[in-house]
């Protein structure tokens, strides 16, 4: 089932924004996604154990269970491609996950852009998101709406200034992430979620999409049928099941997570409830 935020399925923000700026942000956007280095993301969630039962079995080839299954030859090599290979340990992959926990985005052993194209080619490692670029860098997950000791990185500042407005406009008491991911035409986002519902509160984010068309959906794993979300500007509860469509082209989104404005997040609470 979909949990939802305050009663519905997800919350369309556009009326609340000031989304003038997107085409002026795309055309920034695109330009500088030419002069700046790139990284991957997701790649492991049926390891980390955040899909959905029903496609449990779905082919892709996931990082972690990649790793969990190395030989120690493989693992050296994979080990010397890192960014710093003298950090990690032999037994790194022996943890309570199989391995995944140990290796990734926002763990112990981040992975290298090396290593990414090593798991790819080598072992044909499915990687939905193929730009991810960090405004804001977050370490943990569980302290993406924690700004403490964060800005936006000096290659933010250089290149996305436009953006970097825009974002800082946005009804947010406090910012502790910030983010661009962007998928390869025809390439689909692989259907997880974020957090447990039953434990965890929806987390206050804000998602916006300069360009219609990304092709986001929510899962309802009861049903087993998809809930598109519409629009330019939208909140979802990540921790329902979501995925995003392939689509003919590049699509991207930014992804800006803080802690929202009492008065903002009242204001939502009424427009629902009226």
């Amino acid at each position: 089932m979909i949990t939802g935020i305050l009663g519905k399925p997800y919350l369309s923000l556009e009326k609340y924004l000031d989304l003038s700026a997107l085409p002026a942000v795309h055309e920034e956007i695109c330009f500088a996604l030419t002069q700046i280095p790139v990284d991957y993301t997701g790649g492991s969630h049926r390891s980390m154990g955040i899909v959905p039962p029903s496609l449990q079995s779905e082919p892709w080839v996931d990082y972690g269970e990649v790793i969990r299954a190395m030989t120690d030859e493989q693992f050296a090599t994979f080990r010397a491609l890192s960014d710093d290979p003298e950090a990690i340990p032999d037994d790194a992959r022996d943890d309570a996950e199989g391995g995944t926990g140990n290796f990734g985005e926002e763990r112990d052993f981040p992975l290298s852009r090396r290593q990414m194209l090593w798991l790819k080619f080598r072992f044909g490692v499915y990687f939905p998101w193929k730009v991810f670029v960090e405004l804001i860098p977050n370490r943990l997950w569980t302290d993406k709406a924690n700004p403490t000791g964060k800005a936006f990185t000096r290659i933010a500042r250089t290149f996305f200034p436009k953006t970097l407005a825009l974002v800082s406009a946005l009804p947010f008491e406090a910012i502790g992430r910030c983010n661009i991911m962007g998928l390869e035409a025809n390439d689909f986002g692989t259907v997880h979620r974020d957090a447990d519902p039953a434990v965890e509160a929806p987390a206050p984010f804000i998602t916006l999409a300069p360009v219609p068309g990304k092709r986001l959906f929510l899962w309802d794993e009861e049903a087993r049928t998809k809930v598109p979300i519409e629009g330019q500007a939208y909140w979802f509860n990540d921790g329902d099941y979501h995925g995003v469509d392939p689509g003919p082209s590049f699509r991207y989104s930014i992804r800006v997570d803080g802690a929202f404005r009492p008065e903002f997040l009242e204001q939502l609470r009424r427009d629902t409830q009226a």
